[in-house]
């Protein structure tokens, strides 16, 4: 299976019993989606996203066709970030995690994370070691550079957490956070602080490779500042990443992404 960078269009047949067709072109960088309530923003990502988790299965999403760059890319990488937290009620999930409490999906979905990003880790040590051990130019800048990713992701964590006096704790391979000369985990978190984390943690361990982020109203729990950063923050961590999102908020275009956004009326034919 070939992956592709980024999705180039999205055509959906029979979206709500045949009514509406879409034919929606994205750009490889930033596609905001917006329109009032009902109008389809969630419906049309979640049939996208449903197809790409059904790729090559044979309940496979019907009457939605992709287009990757390259041309020859049959399906990418992606991720999917949604914007409510809900109790965690599922035995299922509980039984999972033996060693702490989690009570939210979003603290589940951290979960997840942490052992992700133990990988992630892992990933920057091997790197840094290749370019030693292929005596690579300029072999110990390259190495500063990439430990310099993991740095940066602190630094805008801590940046933005600032104001409730957390800060991350850089000698544990997980994250915690100080908070009034306590040692917390990531589960005491407020809902913003968890949803602005997920989302920023999510992009950096993908180590700046070609992949989409799927995100449905993400500023629901995010204050104002946050939503005018959050488009920014995301490219920051990777470049290469295509965001594609829907939102009701005027503040997530505030910071210079006024042109990337397309109403749902303009893809309807």
């Amino acid at each position: 299976m070939q992956l592709g960078e980024y999705i180039k269009r999205i055509e959906i047949d029979s979206l709500w019993n045949g009514k509406r067709h879409i034919e929606w072109e994205l750009s490889p960088d930033v596609n905001i989606l917006s329109g009032v309530n009902g109008v389809g923003k969630s419906t049309i990502l979640n049939r996208v996203v449903k197809y790409l988790l059904g790729f090559n299965k044979k309940n496979k999403e019907e009457g939605i066709k992709l287009s990757f760059y390259p041309e020859n890319a049959t399906s990418i990488k992606f991720d999917v970030i949604r914007s409510f937290d809900r109790p965690m009620l599922s035995s299922d999930l509980l039984n999972i995690v033996t060693d702490t409490i989690l009570q939210s999906e979003l603290d589940f979905y951290l979960y997840q994370l942490q052992r992700k990003y133990l990988d992630y880790q892992v990933n920057l040590s091997n790197r840094m070691v290749e370019l030693y051990t292929n005596n690579v130019p300029n072999a110990h800048e390259k190495a500063q550079l990439i430990a310099q990713e993991k740095t940066n992701f602190q630094d805008i964590v801590d940046e933005l957490f600032k104001e409730t006096g957390k800060t991350i704790v850089r000698d544990k391979n997980e994250i915690y956070f100080t908070s009034l000369d306590e040692i917390i985990p990531p589960y005491k978190l407020s809902s913003g602080e968890k949803q602005m984390l997920i989302i920023l943690l999510t992009v950096l361990i993908q180590n700046k490779q070609p992949y989409v982020l799927f995100m449905d109203e993400p500023e629901v729990s995010l204050h104002i500042q946050w939503q005018q950063r959050l488009i920014s923050l995301i490219r920051n961590l990777n470049p290469n990443c295509q965001i594609i999102l829907t939102t009701h908020s005027p503040a997530v275009i505030m910071d210079g992404w006024g042109d990337c956004v397309t109403d749902v009326d303009d893809i309807v034919t």
